[in-house]
């Protein structure tokens, strides 16, 4: 029988071999094999002699992670109809509750969900329409239908905004009504309370229906909710205008009646008033909200909609979607490469500032690589596609930030855990806040401005109407949105909100040594000669030499003599001896340029030793240098600091960070290295497979470890990291091993990305902050805490207005980030 389990905790090839020697052990196992890269684990065996249950515990006795794979799917939802947290949290709740159903994130910013499940257990469909039963609508997020979505949301807001205004200039006329004998304004006799109170309830009424009508849907969900047993935001606006409406109805009976002392227990100017303040509210976060993902959208806005294809030597113009691998492309100057791929013919600069950051242009020539949405500046491109539709760069990109945004930070769960019972208690202090002041009222232990009832229901809309768990919501996905969206402009791809808050707690930045610190290839940099010789004149003879060889450090030499502009003399006779170096002849003299085991054979002294101890303590690679027997002088060579490294990690330190280095290399080379940048702690000699027990060892001593690497041999100790940061270009994008990925080959990203961890995280702790003082605050004087001492209720269209403008708030702090800028 032949099953497959994903796995966890495998992160080098000695956890793979562990496993499947333990497994290959047991009776009845055929064949066990493990993939490090994706760490499934397949196995083949005999279902009479080996039951699945053994498997599993071996694995998990070994110290892995084991859950057998089943048919998961992965579905992003747009989900209608979730006005606040609550909301978030009920479809979390209930959904996760399902038969299959693997987990759910629900993100209160974008109205979007994200589901895993089990397609053999439940279908999508059963997922939908348990939605449904709650009052929320899913539909499947298409990326090609973004630019509709896009005018449906402008549609949506410009219908908001006129909803807005109707109810605005209802609402002023009810309160100029109500309100205006009470300040001395005029009011028509025929509407006056004292001359016509009838009429004067009947019209608040009548102007209040439109009102009322707009803002339907707070009643309509909010009272279904309410009925559900599971309260939301719309059942605390519904709850609290609605007691104001209905008591006013009920006045305008009494009235009817000759009751008409009710003319002053109308209610009808605070719910309306309340009603347009809340749908501006509604209308200016929708707004914001928009703006929170205008990253993504410049991304989607680069993407090229034509391209124009060679097709039997003629240039035709197709849909980006035409376009297939393999295909030749014309890029005219100023136009957008439509695709990625590699340059065939022709020579220009290309801006790729959209993908990596970096504003200046870059040389292209045939033999390049070349990605989609990026710029061709001043000359025709003939490209040959190599990637197109989503395995394209720009794509990668957008699901990235797009996976990053709608993930969840783990400060998140403050907010999920208080959300989950504030409409509840919100309620009860409201109900129990109405019946203690009636009761001291009617009592006569307070001295209270009005009629018990009146007094009563004034406290209980105004606690209704203030309490906010939108802003409580909006606090964290709406920080981290703009957060990875600022990042992802910047050349720093952020992968989740759990990654943004990790480095945000790093107090250990370790380095892979070669490829992120240094250049990671050799160049020349000291050139040693004996008296009577100039530099030049060794490096012309050595280049013309190593122009013969493979040798990497030979190639260095070339590069170098290259760079100076010399030119290299004839040589015959090349031979290449192995281990030791190369030999020929130039004019009439014999050249030897090798090691030391070189010199020692051909019997050619060594001098300079001083000057070679000083080469070794630097960790550089001296090539001896002979002529017709007689020593010549030196050559060293070093993989060299790039040049940003000594500032990057300066800075680091300064910031508190203590700084490691991992490398292959011998301890007096790593040393050496380690000593011209400041490193606190150096780990030399340790092989790919074993740098990320370095990391685990500094995590074991308390230590949350961010590792850097190339994220190619590093994969493991990225992996293993508290975080991983991978530095590379656009190839590297598609790393699953790193938890941030550096688009630029630029070491100072790295404290780019670390403070733009510091300051989502801080936005975020501010935004939860005042949505809980906001809260702490407003609740209790909406319940009438500072009356006995003012002698004044908060009125409820105040308390209306400050909630409307809470989320508001919340989500324009949060926009903030998209001003951060490098340090």
């Amino acid at each position: 029988m032949k099953k497959s389990y994903q796995l966890g905790g495998v992160s080098c090839q000695v956890c793979v071999n562990k496993i499947e020697k333990k497994l290959s052990k047991l009776d009845g196992m055929k064949e066990a094999v493990v993939n490090l890269s994706t760490e499934k684990l397949s196995v083949d065996y005999d279902e009479s002699l080996l039951k699945d249950e053994t498997i599993t515990e071996v694995v998990k006795k070994l110290g892995y992670e084991i859950e057998e794979e089943s048919d998961l799917k992965d579905v992003e939802l747009d989900i209608d109809g979730i006005s606040c947290q609550v909301c978030v949290n009920k479809i979390e709740k209930k959904v996760s509750k399902l038969n299959g159903v693997k987990s759910v994130i629900v993100n209160l910013a974008n109205s979007r969900g994200k589901i895993v499940y089990d397609s053999d257990v439940i279908k999508l469909s059963e997922i939908l329409e348990v939605m449904k039963k709650m009052g929320y609508t899913g539909t499947k997020h298409e990326e090609s239908s973004e630019n509709l979505k896009d005018k449906e949301k402008e549609e949506h807001l410009k219908r908001e905004f006129l909803e807005f205004k109707i109810a605005i200039v209802f609402s002023a006329i009810v309160f100029y009504i109500a309100m205006g004998t009470m300040v001395g304004l005029p009011v028509p006799s025929i509407i006056s309370p004292d001359i016509n109170p009838l009429n004067f309830a009947i019209i608040q009424f009548i102007l209040a229906l439109p009102v009322v009508y707009i803002g339907r849907r707070f009643y309509t969900v909010g009272i279904k909710q309410l009925f559900m047993r599971s309260p939301s935001m719309d059942s605390l606006i519904a709850t609290g205008t609605g007691s104001a409406l209905l008591y006013s109805i009920y006045g305008t009976f009494k009235i009817a009646e000759g009751n008409y002392h009710y003319v002053h227990s109308l209610y009808y100017e605070s719910a309306v008033v309340i009603l347009a303040l809340i749908l501006l509210g509604k209308y200016l976060e929708g707004v914001s909200k928009g703006k929170t993902s205008e990253a993504i959208k410049k991304l989607m806005s680069l993407k090229s909609k034509k391209a124009n294809l060679v097709r039997n030597g003629e240039i035709v113009q197709v849909d980006i979607e035409e376009v297939e691998k393999g295909e030749v492309l014309l890029v005219k100057p100023g136009e957008s490469i439509p695709v990625d791929g590699k340059v065939i013919d022709g020579n220009s600069t290309v801006d790729e500032s959209m993908l990596t950051g970096e504003s200046i242009p870059i040389d292209k020539a045939a033999g390049d690589i070349v990605y989609g949405a990026s710029i061709n500046k001043n000359g025709s491109l003939k490209i040959e596609a190599t990637a197109v539709g989503k395995d394209t760069v720009i794509s990668k990109i957008i699901k990235l930030v797009e996976n990053a945004q709608g993930s969840k930070a783990p400060i998140a769960k403050i907010a999920d855990k208080v959300s989950a019972y504030f409409v509840p208690i919100v309620m009860i202090i409201a109900t129990a806040a109405g019946i203690i002041w009636y009761y001291l009222g009617s009592r006569g232990i307070v001295e209270i401005n009005n009629t018990p009832s009146i007094f009563a229901l004034t406290i209980f809309i105004s606690v209704m109407v203030i309490a906010c768990p939108c802003s409580l919501g909006l606090a964290t996905p709406t920080a981290i949105m703009v957060g990875t969206g600022r990042g992802a402009e910047l050349g720093i791809l952020i992968k989740s909100g759990e990654a943004l808050e990790k480095a945000h707690k790093v107090n250990t930045v370790v380095f892979d040594k070669t490829g992120t610190l240094t250049e990671g290839k050799p160049k020349v940099t000291d050139i040693l000669t004996m008296e009577g010789y100039k530099e030049n004149d060794t490096l012309q003879i050595a280049g013309a030499l190593e122009l013969h060889s493979e040798h990497p450090l030979g190639e260095a030499i070339v590069e170098e003599a290259k760079n100076r502009g010399l030119i290299f003399p004839q040589v015959n006779d090349f031979i290449s001896i192995t281990g030791q170096g190369v030999y020929g002849k130039i004019e009439e003299s014999e050249v030897l340029i090798g090691n030391v085991k070189l010199m020692k054979a051909k019997n050619i002294e060594i001098t300079m030793k001083k000057e070679l101890d000083e080469l070794a303590s630097q960790g550089k690679t001296p090539m001896y240098m002979a002529i017709d027997g007689k020593f010549l002088g030196i050559i060293a060579v070093a993989d060299v600091m790039k040049e940003e490294a000594v500032d990057t990690i300066k800075e680091l330190k300064e910031r508190g960070y203590k700084i490691g280095m991992i490398t292959g290399d011998n301890k007096i080379t790593a040393e050496a290295i380690g000593k011209q940048v400041g490193i606190d702690m150096i780990f030399a000699e340790v092989t790919p497979e074993d740098k990320y027990l370095k990391v685990k060892e500094l995590q074991e001593e308390g230590y949350n470890v961010a590792m850097v690497g190339d994220g190619i041999n590093d994969s493991p100790a990225l992996v293993q990291a508290d975080v991983g940061i991978a530095i590379g270009g656009g190839t590297d994008i598609a790393m699953e091993s790193a938890d941030i990925v550096l688009m630029k080959r630029n070491l100072k990203d790295v404290l780019t990305a670390m403070d733009l961890s510091n300051a989502t995280i801080r936005n975020i702790k501010q935004n939860l902050f005042w949505a809980f003082i906001y809260n702490t605050l407003g609740i209790p004087i909406a319940a009438g805490l500072l009356y006995p001492f003012t002698g004044h209720l908060l009125n409820p269209m105040i308390a209306g207005g400050a909630m409307a403008m809470s989320s508001v708030s919340v989500v324009t702090n949060a926009l903030r980030l998209k001003n951060f800028k490098k340090q």
